[in-house]
């Protein structure tokens, strides 16, 4: 890939090169080094550092000394949270801008009225009094939805009308299935595989939750509260970056199985304070929409 890169870059002469992720990233601005020297402006976007508060050990040692390294071969250095960027901002030798993620699309994810709310849970199999509640993500042990599982046993009791829809599909698939079908989940835990129409259901739930490790910038939280919904959510980088707790939801500790189970079961018996939590991560959401990070790019590459 190095020469290849290497070729291509030689071939065209370049004014701008943009790359992404660690790999990606690390190939294409060592195969930019010459091009860089005959005026070639090389940009780079940190999806995430694998390095970060509350990261092992392991990780600072092999990722933070790369990083470091390679951020004096490019000429900026794009993060899409304020964490990284404090960081990187104090530590890399290069200019470093932060910028509001990736973009989402309030087109595809909106609020929708009570009508097509109720269209979207019956394509679901799900009730108009049903409480829904959305976790979405790779079946993995980072993203930990066996926290949610675990948590769902416990509110089962409280709220009989709970559905838990699990998006996803991974290595920890049948292991999840599995401890919903010992904590007697079957009529409570839906599992909806891969799937790419997400629009069709987040409108339609009454929250959505994420028990994940770590986060760069979590998408299908932001899409959620360009739905207007409320969040629970774990303490990580990524969600600390876009929850303000007990403002548009709450941030919890990953494995903190009964604090969940508190927190979810607040925002269900708390309706008004839902709704305004809804409103405000809505609100939040506007600053991370694909017509807003569009101009933040059109504005990062004029000054390069």
């Amino acid at each position: 890939a190095y020469f290849m890169l290497k070729k291509i870059i030689k071939a065209n002469s370049y004014a701008v090169i943009h790359c992404n992720t660690p790999m990606g990233g690390v190939i294409t601005r060592l195969a930019a080094i010459n091009a860089r020297k005959r005026g070639t402006k090389v940009i780079y976007t940190a999806h995430g550092f694998h390095f970060y508060k509350g990261a092992s050990i392991k990780n600072w040692i092999i990722f933070y000394p790369i990083e470091k390294v390679m951020a004096r071969f490019c000429d900026t250095l794009i993060t899409i949270t304020k964490e990284d960027y404090r960081l990187a901002n104090r530590k890399f030798r290069t200019n470093v801008i932060h910028m509001h993620g990736v973009g989402v699309y309030p087109e595809r994810y909106h609020s929708v009225d009570l009508k097509n709310s109720l269209a979207m849970r019956t394509a679901e199999g799900l009730r108009e009094n049903d409480y829904v509640i959305l976790c979405t993500g790779e079946l993995n042990q980072n993203k930990n939805q066996s926290t949610l599982i675990s948590a769902a046993k416990i509110l089962k009791k409280d709220i009989p009308n709970l559905k838990i829809l699990i998006a996803g599909n991974g290595p920890m698939e049948q292991v999840l299935k599995q401890q919903s079908f010992d904590f007697r989940l079957g009529d409570t835990i839906q599992f909806l595989g891969y799937r790419t129409d997400l629009e069709k259901v987040t409108p339609a739930v009454d929250l959505a939750v994420s028990c994940s490790y770590r986060e760069g910038l979590p998408l299908n939280i932001l899409e959620a509260m360009l739905c207007k919904k409320p969040v629970v959510v774990s303490n990580n980088r990524g969600h600390r970056e876009l929850v303000k707790d007990s403002r548009n939801g709450y941030i919890v500790k990953a494995d903190a199985v009964n604090d969940y189970a508190d927190r979810i079961r607040k925002v269900y018996n708390e309706s008004e304070t839902a709704e305004k939590m809804g409103e405000y991560g809505w609100r939040i959401a506007q600053a991370y929409t694909a017509e807003s990070v569009k101009k933040e790019l059109e504005r990062i590459y004029k000054l390069v």
